[in-house]
């Protein structure tokens, strides 16, 4: 698939980019009882496909291990949306640009994806679209332990994807997990790749 292609498939699945998702998040059900008091923070997060020639990849990091909020896991580049934030997209690209480097003329946004909770009090809304192949990843070292690329098939092939249990708040839960063995991928970024390809499942591929 081209990037043409690419970016038509990726813009049918996603919700319009000039109207950022509002309503209940789509795993509210999941976290019921368990979220902190009081109204969720808001945070976006830049899911970008790199558009390789051969095979498209999606850009992800590994917080450093010294961080508040899930510090050491598999995410995207992302973070609160501040009050001088134009927009979630606003929000997502500049985080993007302070942990990995990713300049605005790298980036293509295509629209947004359905927004979720985690377990820490956020409602984030992730922003997709396409970043240019040439990009190179220049970390953070207070925010990124390492930025990596993982195949677009990989992370949509319905195989890679389980269920693990563990308990918290006295309740066991189920998180979604892949079978990747370079890196832990589970939690939050699953769910949200998972909405990916549940959203792309009912696109069509075509051209822009």
């Amino acid at each position: 698939m081209d990037g043409e292609m690419l970016a038509g498939w990726l813009r049918q699945a996603a919700r319009p980019l000039d109207v950022p998702p509002d309503g209940v998040a789509w795993n509210l059900h999941e976290l019921e009882g368990l979220l902190p008091a009081g109204e969720p923070r808001a945070a976006a997060v830049l899911v970008g496909i790199v558009a390789h020639e051969q095979a498209p990849t999606v850009l992800l990091t590994r917080r450093h291990d010294g961080l508040r909020n899930h510090a050491g896991q598999v995410s995207f580049p992302g973070g609160r949306i501040e009050l001088d934030d134009a927009s979630p997209a606003a929000a997502a690209l500049r985080e993007a640009h302070e942990e990995v480097g990713l300049q605005p003329a790298q980036f293509t946004p295509l629209g947004y994806l359905d927004p979720l909770l985690t377990i820490t009090g956020f409602r984030v809304v992730p922003l997709i679209g396409l970043i240019a192949p040439a990009f190179v990843a220049v970390p953070d070292p207070e925010e990124v332990a390492e930025a990596f690329e993982v195949s677009l098939d990989l992370l949509l092939d319905p195989r890679q994807l389980e269920e693990k249990q563990l308990q918290f708040g006295g309740r066991l839960r189920h998180v979604l997990q892949y079978r990747y063995e370079q890196q832990r991928i589970w939690g939050v970024t699953a769910s949200i790749l998972f909405n990916l390809r549940e959203r792309l499942a009912n696109a069509t591929p075509r051209r822009t």
